[in-house]
């Protein structure tokens, strides 16, 4: 019997050091992992009805753009404290835009786009809202708002855009 403790011990160190290299590799290794899955579609319905709208009333000296990062529009003005900064990345950082009309030739940014469904009627979304107009205006980037709706008038939207060519 006192023969086999010395190995009974290695099994259980062995046992103890296996786990443990497991424990490791999970948290930096090939092993990691990632707890994602697809959105499957990028647009709404809503979304991509007016997507298809878009590009029926725009000409071809504008791209369009959807679901861009509003900060990847729009950026903190230099002057700032690195505090200050950083506090105003925070507020743009995770906003979308639902869609951005650019320049054809240069990819500059002429105006964007926001669908506003039922949700914008809340107060939380009103103040997302609020602060969009605002920093859109100060940025000199126009804004443009439509309400989401099942169908769209081609003509309306084409008279809403046709100012900002």
């Amino acid at each position: 019997m006192t023969k086999f403790i010395p190995i009974i011990v290695i099994i259980v160190v062995v046992a103890i050091a296996v786990e443990f290299l497991k424990v490791l590799a999970k948290r930096g290794g090939k092993n990691q992992s990632y707890p994602y899955q697809s959105r499957e579609k990028l647009f709404t319905p809503a979304e991509r009805s007016f997507l298809g709208v878009l590009e029926q009333v725009v000409d071809d000296s504008v791209e369009i753009f959807g679901k861009v990062r509003l900060a990847d529009v729009i950026k903190t003005k230099s002057g700032l404290s690195p505090s200050e900064r950083q506090t105003a990345f925070n507020r743009i950082q995770s906003k979308h835009l639902d869609f951005v009309i650019c320049d054809s030739k240069d990819l500059s940014i002429k105006y964007a786009i926001e669908l506003d469904d039922k949700s914008h009627g809340e107060t939380k979304r009103k103040n997302r809202d609020e602060f969009l107009n605002q920093a859109m205006a100060v940025a000199e980037i126009p804004l443009i708002r439509f309400p989401a709706q099942k169908s769209y008038s081609l003509d309306k939207i084409r008279d809403s855009l046709s100012d900002k060519k």
